[in-house]
Parts: structure tokens; sequence; C-alpha cells
């Protein structure tokens, strides 16, 4: 297993060198629920965010300020430029810098606020590594953007008793859920499995504008802030969607959703936590600058219909056994029948696999 990168980890400044807390968080402070003695539970909690692109850099910004005492932050990716619309830690220095979301994100993160310790963690979330990178926090907060992450850390949240906060955003719209193990209902009580591959709308395929991410990303955030400063009572407890182009907000209840036949909360079957179905596989093909991705389980795909869904993304031939989509910088991306797909022009096996999450949101 690849060990995650967890330089520069910076300890909080001199009390000197910034204002006492009662200066810093005044405001917070004096908002009744909070109080002094739920800013002194924030800066004892422990948070970790699981993806630092859109929403996770919202997430983060929001705990860091709050003074949330550490937040670990994890990502696979490096900033593009695409990301700049949406991801609002990020600089045009960071895409030429070619820096990983981690690193840069705990540079302006430390920025921010030099008493909280941020540390960066520039890996995958994986069944192998998930009890390295997810253990010893009080709340995991998903800012992902593919199904496989989102039910490992339900499977893990289930298993090892922490809360977790789901959230998704694209187009206009967006949703988000707090999982509370043995209070709530778990994310596989509402969605059982995952999606077959490319029947959900992406950001690739669908778009996606900031105001959204900037809502879910915030509610998620309070969510947190709630469970971290020993307000759980007031979390919303439902399934909260927002479409904002249509003004619609609905918060569905989900009280009664909760299954005693859940394979993961009911059964306390961790399918996702097991290392040979929780990742699709990557492979460099020799001598080919190409990566294969072979999901964990075979599909038997439309592509027919996947061909129409999926130009938006770039030019399309298709034929009875494969598509094919040409990208930007030179790539290409080949999707057979049963899932499998070649990505053409790289041989780095985690730009392979995001390219695969982003297309077909898994």
């Amino acid at each position: 297993m690849n060990q995650p990168n967890r330089e520069n980890i910076e300890a909080p400044a001199s009390a000197a060198a910034v204002p006492s807390g009662s200066a810093r968080y005044a405001r917070q402070i004096r908002f009744t629920p909070v109080g002094e003695n739920g800013q002194q539970q924030l800066a004892g909690s422990r948070a970790a965010v699981v993806g630092m692109g859109a929403l996770g850099s919202v997430i983060a910004q929001h705990l860091v300020r709050s003074g949330t005492g550490y937040v670990r932050l994890i990502d696979r990716d490096i900033i593009e430029w695409s990301n700049l619309q949406r991801q609002v830690l990020y600089t045009e220095q960071d895409v030429v810098a070619l820096l990983p979301k981690a690193q840069a994100a705990a540079a302006h993160l430390q920025a921010i606020n030099s008493t909280v310790i941020v540390e960066p963690v520039v890996a995958d979330l994986t069944a192998a590594n998930a009890d390295e990178l997810l253990a010893g926090v009080d709340v995991i907060i998903d800012g992902s953007d593919n199904f496989s992450v989102r039910y490992l850390i339900n499977d893990y949240s289930v298993k090892h008793n922490i809360p977790w906060i789901y959230g998704g955003a694209v187009g206009a719209s967006g949703m988000t859920m707090t999982i509370v193990p043995g209070e709530t209902p778990c994310y596989r009580c509402l969605f059982n499995e995952p999606p077959p591959p490319g029947t959900t709308d992406t950001c690739e395929t669908a778009g996606v504008i900031s105001p959204i991410v900037d809502i879910i990303g915030s509610v998620q955030a309070a969510e947190a802030i709630k469970l971290l400063s020993g307000n759980e009572q007031a979390l919303h407890r439902t399934l909260f969607q927002v479409d904002l182009w249509n003004h619609a907000w609905m918060p569905v209840s989900v009280a009664s959703a909760k299954r005693s036949d859940c394979l993961c909360c009911g059964e306390q079957q961790f399918d996702f936590l097991d290392e040979q179905l929780s990742e699709p596989a990557a492979a460099s093909l020799c001598g080919r600058q190409s990566v294969q991705i072979t999901p964990n389980q075979p599909s038997s795909l439309n592509l027919d219909e996947l061909s129409v869904r999926l130009k938006p993304v770039g030019a399309v031939t298709s034929n009875r056994y494969l598509l094919r989509i040409a990208l930007s910088e030179g790539l290409t991306f080949i999707l057979f029948g049963d899932g499998r797909a070649i990505v053409q022009g790289t041989d780095e096996l985690i730009k392979a696999r995001s390219i695969y999450s982003e297309i077909l949101g898994i």
C-alpha cells in the first residue's frame, strides 16, 4: 500500500502571534447554542474531510474558521484549471505549481487559522487504508465525488460508531444527510446498492454551478459544528435536497427509514470494507501509456444510452462493443460493455481512476 503523504503538518502558532480564542471566536461564542462550552468542545475535536474538491473546500474552510481543533484532509488528486470555477480554496498559482489538493488546501487553511492543526493526506481512501485514515476522528464529512467512497465511509462509520455527513451536488441541485450510527438510518438504508455505472449525472456530464456547492457544503459544515460543539439535538435529521435553479428546498423526513434488514447497520455486513470489493482495480498497461480500470463486479451497460449521456464530456464514437471519448490533454477514455475501461494517454493510476469516477460517477 502506498503510504499517505503527511508532509508539512504545522503546529499551532504561539499564543503571542495570534489573538486569544475568545477574541477570534467572539461572534461564534455569542451565538447561544455554541457559547464558551461549545467552543471548547470544538477546540478539542477532530474531523476528517474526504475529498478536497468543491464540497471539501467549503466544508474544510468552515471547520477551520470555526476553530475545530484538528482537521484531516484526504484527497488523491491535483488541482486543474477546471476546478477553479467552484473549488474555492485554490488559486491559479496552485494549478501552475501542480499541487495536490490536500497540500494546497492545508497551506491556505493554515494561513486562515494557524491555531488549528491541519493534516494533509495525499492518498486514495480505500478499504486497505480506511483504518489508518479515518481512525481517531469524531466525525467524517463527505466531500467525495463517487459512490464507492461513500459506501466505504458508511460501512466504516457504522462499524466504528463514528457519525458521518453525506453530501453531493451536480448541476444546480444537491442533497445532504447526517448519519449517526445507532440513531439514524444509514446510507444503505436509503440507497441499498450503488447505481450502475453511467446512470447518474456527474459534474462531467451535467456540469455544476458553484452556488449549489456552497449551500450543500455549508449545510454539511453546520451539521459537523453542531455535532462537535455538543449540539447533536439540533441536527436536521432529514435527507435535505435543494434545487437552486428552481428555488426548491425539500427536507425529506427519514425518521422511519431505518431498516432492520439493512445489510450494513441491520445485518452488520460491511461489504465495502472488503478490499476485493471496494474499489475498481487499476493497472498500467506495459509500454502503452494506458491504464485499465476493472470494476469489482462486471456490469452490463447500455452503450447506446451512455453514448448519448456522455456527449457533453467529449466527442463520442461507439459500436456494439465499446464507446470512445476524446478528452482534453490528449487523453482518450474507452469504455466496454462490462464496465471495464482503458484511459489512454497516461500511466498514472490515480489520474485514471479519477477520470473513471468523474465520468461514470462511481
